[in-house]
């Protein structure tokens, strides 16, 4: 897999994000076939890249009410 450079990316606050501070998740929509997440209380922190279509699959399920597989 290449690098990717997140240093100029945009990343938005999940809404499943809580409005207390905890539970900070960010994506970053910027590519096309991956999606950066990270934690938006250690924005220098690691970022865990997933397929686009396995996080759009994620996504669908946690709207759904589903559990992730």
């Amino acid at each position: 897999m290449r690098s990717i450079d997140l240093s100029v990316v945009t990343w938005r606050k999940s809404s499943y994000s809580n409005s207390d501070g905890g539970a900070c998740l960010e994506v970053c929509d910027d590519f096309a076939t991956v999606v950066p997440v990270r934690d938006s209380k250690v924005p220098h922190g690691p970022v865990l890249v997933f397929p686009a279509g396995g996080w759009a699959s994620f996504v669908s399920a946690v709207k759904g009410g589903r559990t992730p597989r």
